[in-house]
């Protein structure tokens, strides 16, 4: 298995990348974009992507997206065939990503929204830390990209202050040291949401 810095000979896999993100989009409903071929081309001619391969067959991607003019950068479209879960993958490619970013834009805060726990805990293990909604990008093309998850009606009822995600940053000028994952921090917070949003779901009806 071989992670690489996506280059313009891997233009090919792009069709098939869009797939597999759009497979996982309409599963999850959740926490992912849908991008198409042409989107996913214009990040491996920029050198702003990730790809894994087992023998010249796609394994795995991610890519980096800018936002708020350079002061902020995104990890997007992680995604792994479903041939290749299960064995670590999808750490190795965001550690990869991660370190991109920090290469190429040094001074740019990272930053992302998931739901996913495995996400969580690689985020949290690279630095990151849970944020509110208001510390990351207030770019309006970043949160256009949430219209196609089943909860885009929660994040525009709270007008873009809170949803069923967790926003996670890294601050570059913040030393971090090396911390362990506590998962029962985090599924106390997502438990947290749920029973807010499911209150107030009722007190509307």
């Amino acid at each position: 298995m071989k992670v690489l810095r996506a280059k313009a000979e891997h233009i090919l896999y792009a069709k098939t990348i869009s797939e597999h993100i759009d497979q996982s989009a309409r599963i999850r409903g959740t926490g992912i974009a849908r991008r198409k071929p042409e989107y996913i081309v214009t990040k491996i001619e920029n050198g702003n992507a990730v790809i894994a391969l087992e023998n010249k067959e796609f394994a795995g991607f991610c890519y980096i997206e800018i936002w708020g003019h350079g002061k902020y950068v995104a990890h997007s479209g992680l995604i792994v065939a479903p041939k290749f879960r299960g064995v670590g993958l999808a750490k190795k490619i965001k550690k990869d990503v991660f370190n991109l970013s920090l290469e190429k834009y040094p001074n740019a805060k990272i930053f992302g929204i998931t739901t996913g726990m495995p996400v969580m805990k690689i985020n949290y293990e690279l630095g990151y830390e849970p944020v509110h909604f208001s510390e990351l990008t207030d770019d309006p093309e970043f949160w256009k990209g949430c219209q196609t998850c089943k909860n885009y009606d929660i994040l525009t009822r709270t007008e873009r202050q809170m949803c069923l995600c967790t926003g996670m940053l890294f601050n570059p000028k913040k030393k971090i040291k090396n911390k362990k994952f506590n998962l029962n921090v985090l599924k106390r917070l997502k438990h947290i949401k749920k029973k807010l949003f499911q209150k107030k779901n009722h007190e509307k009806i």
